[in-house]
């Protein structure tokens, strides 16, 4: 652990002895309103191999009903039997600008208790919007990536077997209204609001456009207008300022995942000078199956019985000074002379958090 953290260091001292590259725009903006639509859909899943849903599912029951119904064929929902058929939603994102004819990749998920999906077909599927409108349909082979085979109590799994995906499973039957440059202006979104970074994105692009025209609405829009040159060709437009090259400004902030011990520091993170001290408080217990033997002429007998044996122990640590405006690599080479884990370092940041002592923003994941 301490290889990896002293790794840490070193990249860190790495990357902050070299100048911040600039982003493009592009890269940490988007135009307002140019965004996907959510789809989703209820479907059937055939052809499974007595791994779909049972009979308790009574959803399942009655789509198959209906479905025969509609197709001339009456039968009773309690007759049916479904271990080939499983109840499943679709969704999928409709990017913007998709035209009619496009393929979208679907996500196909278990809705019953099918036990997987592989080798299911998924029958035509309306995928509709929030608006109750029906923009796409979808068909065709389940792409499971994975399996699951169970024989007399034993089990093999792999990956997930009631989730798969159908790529260019669907098909746009009907494109999203939207006029983008019905108006005289065009607006940029940051993905990261920062003033900072608008006020430099608006300094690029005035110094692109040859004229203070952009303006900063707040954290995190940019507008501009569209001249007449803009409007005859606004496509070309948005293609060159998306090139733009601009130095994105973060705030300092310590990112934490208790659940797999990931942490993540920004570079302008650092804490107050502090005095810490980390111990850690180990408890071992011993268990020892022994034998009690009685002399050869005592009359007993042999007795086994379990010695167990405790120990509480505690690293002692002196308190050391952290802390001070250094960079990210010396702040990292203190914790590591802590010998902390990366367990121990987010029990410390948030510590450091209550004490007032981090300068940075503290997101627990």
């Amino acid at each position: 652990m301490k290889k990896l953290l002293l790794t840490i260091a070193s990249v860190a001292l790495l990357l902050l002895g070299q100048p911040a590259h600039a982003a493009r725009l592009k890269d940490i903006a988007d135009v307002e309103g140019v965004r996907g639509n959510q789809l989703i859909g209820y479907g059937v899943v055939v052809g499974l191999n007595g791994t779909g849903d049972g009979n308790r599912v009574d959803f399942t029951l009655k789509t198959m009903s209906n479905m025969l119904e509609r197709m001339g064929i009456r039968t009773d929902p309690q007759l049916i039997r479904v271990e080939n058929v499983a109840s499943v939603m679709v969704t999928a994102e409709l990017p913007a600008f998709a035209r009619p004819g496009t393929k979208l990749p679907v996500t196909v998920s278990s809705l019953g208790d099918a036990k997987s999906l592989f080798g299911g077909i998924l029958l035509i599927t309306q995928m509709k919007a929030p608006d109750g409108n029906v923009y796409a349909v979808a068909q065709g082979g389940i792409d499971l990536g994975g399996f699951t085979v169970s024989d007399q109590g034993d089990t093999a799994q792999k990956n997930h077997p009631t989730v798969a995906t159908i790529p260019g499973g669907a098909i746009v039957e009907r494109a999203v209204p939207f006029e983008m440059f019905q108006s005289s202006k065009v607006r940029v979104v940051l993905r990261n609001p920062d003033f900072t970074t608008a006020n430099r994105v608006v300094s690029a692009l005035n110094k692109r456009l040859g004229k203070p025209a952009a303006i900063a609405v707040d954290s995190g829009a940019v507008e501009f207008p569209l001249d007449d040159a803009g409007k005859s060709n606004p496509v070309a437009l948005l293609a060159a300022l998306e090139q733009v090259e601009v130095q994105q400004d973060t705030g300092a902030r310590v990112i934490v995942n208790e659940r797999t011990g990931t942490i993540i520091m920004g570079a302008n993170v650092t804490i107050g000078q502090v005095a810490l001290a980390h111990g850690n408080l180990n408890i071992s217990i011993r268990q020892e199956n022994q034998v009690s033997q009685p002399n050869a002429f005592a009359g007993g007998n042999t007795v086994e019985y379990s010695n167990v044996d405790i120990n509480v122990g505690e690293d002692v640590e002196s308190l050391k000074i952290l802390g001070g405006e250094v960079t990210l690599g010396a702040l990292v080479k203190a914790l590591n002379s802590l010998g902390a884990t990366p367990r121990d370092l987010i029990a410390i940041f948030t510590a450091l958090q209550q004490a007032g002592a981090l300068n940075a923003e503290l997101q627990v994941m």
